[in-house]
């Protein structure tokens, strides 16, 4: 989608670089590239997560925050039942891959509000107590952020990540 000339173009621009990861935070097709699903139940000894929890909670967290920018009639979610799997495994071989179509379907709908010139960024959601949407995106984005980079330790101690491949072992682009 394209930005448009509105005053907050710059503003929308940094916002949809954080939603699409990369620069100093991992983007979700890195994290979740090549994983062999048949591990995604595995929880490595001493953490509290599987795979399959990680990216549930990821896709959970990204559409309540989603429908809560949308709309006072969001589904109100009851923390934490509602933001977590019931189990540690995918309930079948397709849930995997449907779970990640949903977290990609999702975050392209963020980045359309973002990305719409219609939509004032600053101003508060009259259904919030102060939130607008340039606060659910920086939201949104810090905790994408936060549990891609679990789920990457998470692949790391179950020995299912290849460092020399990684965007993260690349050094940073020069931004002087």
């Amino acid at each position: 989608m394209t930005i448009g000339n509105d005053r907050d173009a710059p503003l929308r621009a940094h916002l949809l670089e954080l939603l699409d990861g990369g620069a100093a935070h991992l983007g979700f097709e890195a994290a979740v590239a090549g994983f062999p699903v048949d591990r995604s139940g595995d929880r490595p000894a001493g953490l509290p997560h599987s795979p399959w929890e990680l990216l549930e909670h990821l896709r959970i967290c990204q559409r309540d925050i989603l429908d809560f920018s949308r709309s006072a009639e969001y589904p109100k979610l009851d923390w934490p039942a509602d933001y977590w799997p019931p189990s540690p495994s995918p309930p079948d071989g397709r849930s995997w891959d449907r779970s990640i179509a949903a977290f990609r379907q999702d975050l392209r709908a963020m980045r359309d509000l973002v990305a719409d010139p219609a939509t004032d960024l600053l101003a508060p959601l009259p259904w919030g107590s102060g939130q607008s949407i340039v606060r659910e995106a920086m939201l949104l984005a810090d905790h994408n952020a936060y549990h891609l980079g679990q789920l990457v330790v998470v692949r790391r101690l179950l020995g299912l990540w290849d460092d020399s491949s990684s965007p993260a072992s690349s050094p940073p682009e020069d931004e002087g």
